[in-house]
């Protein structure tokens, strides 16, 4: 038995969307310690360099593995295009989990047709990241990225429905989506940003009944579960004894108003924890 296993499991995001994944751990692995580390203070690394997302990310990812941690999960979609392999290398003895895999291997199969849209913000679309990694699944498939840095904004605005924010979606999606008669129309949704799972009951009534969905936070949620079982690093404590730690690198107070988008309980700005990367 790994001495390791009752370690919590590290999770980062430049800002609170990847509490959306946070979410999809508590739910799938209720056993486990968290502590989840949002980089306010420089987001969103949507509209940052590679570079500059690489050198964030590896930062912190320092911070969380200075605590102890058994596992990393890259909750940022940009990180995970652009950072992963960097921080694999990095940490050659600690799992690291990414969600653009687990998100781009559930997509290629829930599509029928091999139709598969992927919204993301502008960094990760021009990383190319999900296109490669769908492609690796099922080569064959047409994959068309969006970029929607629009969404990210509204979503932290609490505009999650209403009018402007379907006419927001419909602008991004509707040339995407409607059919033509042609055959073209996407037949699968990918959420390639962690703010996005805040929409799916806007962005299904702008795709219709038909087309496939795909939250990269739940399906990452099943692979690090996967992941703890290959390696033996399942927690053995009880759900009553796991904890969850939030860390903020600026603003408690916004972050924890904000996090009430993303999940279904309070989180107090008394214990938002703040820490320095760098």
């Amino acid at each position: 038995m790994s001495p390791h296993r009752d370690l919590p499991i590290g999770v980062f995001d430049s800002g609170v969307g990847g509490l959306t994944v946070l979410k999809a751990l508590r739910e799938r692995l209720p056993a486990e310690s968290l502590v989840y580390l949002g980089d306010t203070a420089r987001l969103p690394y949507g509209t940052k360099s590679a570079a500059a997302v690489s050198h964030y990310a590896l930062q912190a990812a320092q911070a969380l593995v200075s605590m102890g941690i058994k596992a990393l999960v890259v909750a940022d979609n940009t990180s995970s295009a652009h950072a992963l392999e960097a921080l694999r290398a990095r940490y050659p003895g600690l799992p690291v989990m990414g969600v653009v895999e687990p998100g781009a291997a559930a997509a290629a199969v829930a599509s029928a047709a091999g139709r598969i849209v992927v919204i993301a913000t502008e960094s990760t679309v021009q990383a190319g990241t999900y296109p490669r990694a769908i492609h690796n699944t099922r080569p064959g498939a047409r994959v068309t990225s969006k970029a929607c840095p629009l969404f990210v904004s509204m979503v932290e605005e609490g505009m999650t429905d209403g009018p402007i924010a379907e006419q927001m979606a419909r602008h991004y999606l509707d040339p995407l989506f409607a059919d033509a008669g042609d055959g073209e129309a996407g037949d699968c949704l990918l959420l390639g940003c962690t703010h996005f799972p805040a929409l799916v009951p806007l962005l299904r009534r702008v795709v219709g009944p038909n087309v496939a969905i795909i939250d990269s936070a739940t399906t990452t949620a099943r692979a690090v579960e996967d992941l703890l079982d290959n390696r033996g690093l399942a927690a053995t404590r009880t759900p009553e004894q796991a904890r969850v730690r939030y860390l903020a690198t600026d603003a408690p107070e916004r972050f924890a108003r904000v996090a009430g988008i993303f999940v279904p309980w309070t989180i107090a700005a008394d214990t938002v924890e703040m820490v320095e990367l760098g």
